[in-house]
């Protein structure tokens, strides 16, 4: 049987944890384990009284350093399948099953919850601001473009990964901001692994984590970057050890 490990990188995260927890489908869940970023409310009370699995850092990480973190313990626990999602409650967790679906199957080695995805779909509706819109369209199509990946959505807190990626990419060497994502992705399109994606709704609320306009902003540039560094490293007039693998 294969073991599918759920990891939720968290920060502060009282609010929404309980929500997104108990939309988690257990019959297929082997483990959820959740990384707490020195968080100063009552993230880890409740997730002892869930029973979830806590790892805490010792200082704050950072976005990426906490999944680097996360990705580490899963593979040392076995999982064959780990998915991502931020315990924000902005992503629907029933999706899971659908999500690991593909690639338990052998068709996919890495999915993504997609916001975009789907007739009718509307993440203004959901309530993503309108700047985070066009932001997310902008990159998206760049990283198209650059990674050629053919996603939807590139900016997405809902991803699942066979072994092979996590076992494959350095993630280690990439950044522990919020742009980790991006980078991950870039390994992804290097090592020629296949990508799919899903639907799923897009929940926008003033409990949810929220980055402000300038961290977005930065993000963004950041996005841009890597994109620029593949594109070097693919033609070759400059290698990164990141693009590589281990």
């Amino acid at each position: 049987m294969s073991k599918v490990v759920v990891v939720m990188p968290a920060y502060n995260a009282e609010k929404t944890l309980e929500r997104t927890y108990n939309d988690i489908p257990k019959d297929l869940v082997d483990q959820v384990i959740l990384g707490d970023d020195c968080s100063s409310d009552r993230t880890i009370e409740i997730a002892g009284r869930l029973g979830i699995r806590v790892i805490k850092t010792e200082h704050n990480l950072g976005y990426g350093g906490n999944q680097k973190m996360l990705y580490r313990e899963a593979l040392a626990q076995g999982a064959d399948v780990v998915v991502m999602v931020h315990p924000d409650w902005q992503y629907d967790a029933t999706k899971v099953p659908d999500m690991v679906g593909p690639i338990l199957a052998g068709e996919k080695d890495i999915m993504m919850g997609s916001r975009v995805l789907g007739p009718g779909s509307s993440v203004l509706a959901g309530g993503m601001p309108f700047y985070k819109l066009i932001s997310n369209r902008f990159l998206t199509w760049v990283e198209n473009l650059v990674l050629r990946l053919r996603l939807s959505e590139y900016h997405t807190g809902f991803r699942a990964y066979s072994r092979k990626v996590l076992e494959t990419i350095p993630f280690h060497l990439n950044s522990n901001d919020f742009v980790f994502d991006t980078e991950v992705l870039a390994e992804v399109a290097a090592n020629n692994f296949r990508a799919g994606e899903i639907a799923v709704p897009c929940r926008y609320f003033p409990e949810a984590s929220e980055i402000n306009f300038w961290r977005s902003t930065v993000y963004g540039l950041q996005t841009l970057s890597v994109c620029l560094k593949y594109f070097l490293h693919k033609l070759g007039l400059k290698r990164f050890a990141q693009f590589q693998p281990k």
